[in-house]
């Protein structure tokens, strides 16, 4: 049974079927002038998804998403006539944990396509696409796991972005990359929400667990809260209850704030003791961790004062459709700079030789910080849900 759902003014087609039992394939041959999706009701877990991209009668210009704006699949032009073929894995889940147990989301999470009971594609670009799609249950991709907060989250909405609905495009159908992080989170809010129940209820023997936490955790003032005591002891708890399940953790210390000195050269750490706590604790426990802080630290300074504002969400009034004020947030990345922190992260993969790199994509190309893309030729097709207010945290 199809039925047809409006959001955010665009028609998505919804096939209600059960996946259990295999691969569902549907010839979908649409083409259109704007994006649109396609949404499949399936349980909680791992999708193999297979596009076949192209129209008979036209050439096209297609990107695929997934769920809340991750991407898998970069524009790819296919002229009248020809396909183009991608396989990718998406993660799938709800708030539900068991009988007893479900994920405490926040209001604005609930009208999310991560946490609904489908399964949603999104097509974009500047002529999408669509010969056929084929999904089928997976239980063999390594899963990476994401924890953290609105640097990390599937960013809902335009025109904010974070590296964890970026990284999943450098990835084959290998790897399956399930985030479960949220604006505003800390550590210590993370597992008193039962988010890391959730992962553990999904993560399999030899699946990764990455944490990046600290632009919230050191604003909590608590008795006990700080770098040194509550942060180091939740960070702890991750390693402890991943390990028991005989899953492995990474560690990630947090992206960089723009915040310059007098100079408008050098950057200023923000973030206090939280960066060395968190190395601090990655050496004692022998758990792999990636500079982040450092590497957005350099890419910001590369950018230089001016420049390292378009990675961020730093748009003039009238920028977007009903934006009557200046955005200059410091804090929250756009599509581009989320994309760069993403190669950052793989990077940070790189150096630390772990399994999820063989399924790496071809095409992927080591990156450094302090030579990133180029901003001018760089483009983000968006997608139509458009909120201007900020995210949770800073």
């Amino acid at each position: 049974m199809i039925t047809f759902l409006r959001r955010a003014g665009m028609i998505a087609a919804s096939l209600i079927a059960c996946l259990a039992s295999g691969a569902q394939t549907v010839e979908l041959n649409k083409v259109s002038d704007k994006p649109f999706f396609y949404s499949v009701a399936v349980p909680d877990g791992n999708y193999k998804v297979t596009v076949t991209l192209g129209a008979k009668k036209r050439a096209a210009r297609t990107v695929v998403r997934a769920e809340s704006r991750r991407l898998f699949v970069e524009e790819v032009e296919t002229k009248k006539g020809k396909y183009a073929t991608y396989s990718f894995v998406v993660s799938k889940r709800s708030p539900r944990i068991d009988d007893k147990m479900v994920v405490k989301i926040k209001d604005r999470e609930k009208d999310y396509l991560n946490w609904d009971d489908s399964l949603t594609l999104e097509f974009n670009g500047a002529a999408p696409a669509v010969k056929s799609i084929s999904i089928e249950p997976d239980t063999t991709a390594i899963t990476v796991f994401l924890c953290g907060n609105s640097t990390v989250v599937d960013q809902n909405d335009e025109p904010w972005a974070s590296w964890g609905q970026m990284i999943p495009r450098w990835f084959d159908e290998q790897v399956a990359i399930s985030n479960h992080a949220e604006s505003g989170l800390t550590a210590r809010t993370f597992l008193g929400s039962n988010r890391l129940d959730k992962i553990l209820s999904m993560m399999k023997p030899g699946d990764y667990v990455f944490c990046e936490f600290g632009h919230n955790d050191e604003k909590e003032k608590r008795p006990g809260d700080g770098a040194w005591y509550h942060y180091v002891y939740n960070l702890k708890i991750f390693i402890d209850r991943v390990h028991e399940k005989n899953g492995h953790v990474v560690f990630l210390t947090p992206t960089a704030r723009r915040r310059f000195d007098d100079t408008q050269k050098k950057m200023v750490n923000t973030h206090g003791e939280f960066p060395d706590a968190m190395r601090s604790v990655a050496e004692r426990e022998h758990v792999p961790l990636i500079e982040l802080n450092q590497m957005t630290t350099d890419f910001f300074e590369t950018l230089g004062f001016e420049g390292s504002k378009r990675a961020l969400v730093h748009y003039p009034a009238n920028t977007f459709e009903g934006q009557d004020k200046e955005l200059a947030d410091n804090t929250h990345f756009n599509p581009y700079g989320a994309y760069e922190v993403a190669k950052m992260v793989v990077m940070g993969m790189k150096q630390h030789h772990l399994p999820m790199l063989k399924g790496l994509r071809s095409d992927w190309k080591d990156f450094s910080p302090t030579h990133p893309d180029d901003f001018n030729s760089w483009y983000w097709y968006p997608a139509p849900s458009l909120v201007m207010k900020k995210p949770d945290g800073n």
